[in-house]
């Protein structure tokens, strides 16, 4: 039988959190429900003294219903914009206690981008927890050194014709070279910033310069791919295990973006013989990284980012194909902490 485990999950605000749809929650009430003790804290409660990483940490238990549906009541229920927000799905189980990482049996790093500087402090921090004896998923390191952009140029068998700079010529060049690209910010996240820019735009010009600003900041140039209108496929790797279903993030009409957040419609589907080929090859190098959770992100085939931070899509390939990917994050889990 599988010991209890002390589980520290490092989230957004909770409140904040959409119960419908969040993969953080679907992962606590799966560990709630084998009987793990889930506490909850934010990055900034984090901090570095006498030698330990320390941070106030609040136990918490979690209301469950299947795939993380939570039913909202009257005058109960809140909403953000079109999203429902449900702040009962969890309660304090105690009062907030300063405790030790090292304390816990895994510590799993699930707060969102921007990966900007406290973001990255926050994997130093991390990383002296996890020198001290913590446990920590996915590894600090390997968030630090993965740019979710970026890390595709180490599989350039996967990628689609793509540029990386920061010099107006150069991206000039390769859009007259391919005729059709795609602009996005190497730190962006949810669609945000992505343009789809052809040869004869006459607003070519005025987008690379707002992208790189005025030649300060390096960005990634991808042939268009028009299998988007099939969707960008989202692929987890879970603890080195491909989950064998795809979230396809369908554009709505008119639009190039196929995120979620920017209103694509997600259908859950079977990995294709070439995604299954892609996700089968990096799983186990990834997952020797400590990357437990990753999500591969492809469009026609082709590999247009690895996802290290926060990977979501759980709750809605669970919902629609019954694939426990919840589960399986835990089982993973207490396979690692035997």
């Amino acid at each position: 039988m599988t010991r209890t485990l002390e589980l520290l999950f490092i989230l957004d605000p909770l409140d904040g959190l959409k119960a419908y749809k969040d993969s953080s929650i679907a992962m606590m009430r799966a560990a709630a429900a084998r009987g793990h003790t889930v506490w909850t804290t934010q990055r900034g409660a984090l901090a570095w003294r006498d030698g330990a990483v320390r941070t106030r940490a609040l136990p918490i238990r979690l209301h469950h219903d299947q795939w993380g549906q939570t039913p909202l009541i009257g005058s109960e229920s809140k909403s953000m914009g079109s999203d429902p927000i449900d702040p009962r799905w969890y309660a304090p189980a105690d009062v907030e206690q300063v405790v030790s990482l090292a304390d816990f049996d895994a510590v799993l790093m699930r707060q969102d981008p921007p990966f900007d500087f406290e973001y990255v402090t926050a994997t130093w921090l991390l990383e002296d927890a996890a020198q001290a004896g913590a446990r920590v998923f996915n590894n600090p390191r390997a968030i630090r050194d993965h740019s979710e952009k970026l890390a595709i140029t180490e599989f350039p068998q996967f990628m689609a014709t793509s540029l990386v700079a920061r010099d107006a010529v150069d991206i000039q060049a390769f859009i007259d070279e391919l005729g059709d690209v795609i602009l996005k910010p190497l730190d962006g996240m949810g669609g945000s910033q992505i343009f789809r820019v052809r040869k004869d735009d006459p607003n070519r010009n005025v987008i690379i310069e707002t992208l790189t600003q005025e030649g300060a900041r390096t960005i990634m140039a991808q042939r268009y791919l028009p299998q988007i209108a099939e969707g960008d496929k989202r692929v987890l790797l879970i603890g080195g295990e491909v989950v064998p279903f795809a979230l396809a993030r369908i554009p709505q009409a008119g639009e190039t973006r196929g995120n979620l957040a920017a209103g694509g419609r997600g259908v859950a589907m079977p990995l294709t013989a070439r995604e299954r080929e892609i996700a089968d090859y990096l799983a186990p190098i990834l997952w020797a990284r400590g990357l437990l959770i990753v999500g591969l992100d492809l469009i026609g085939g082709h590999l247009t980012e690895i996802n290290v931070t926060s990977p979501t899509c759980m709750v809605e390939i669970a919902a629609q194909q019954g694939f426990d990917v919840a589960g399986l994050v835990i089982d993973k889990l207490e396979q690692a902490c035997a």
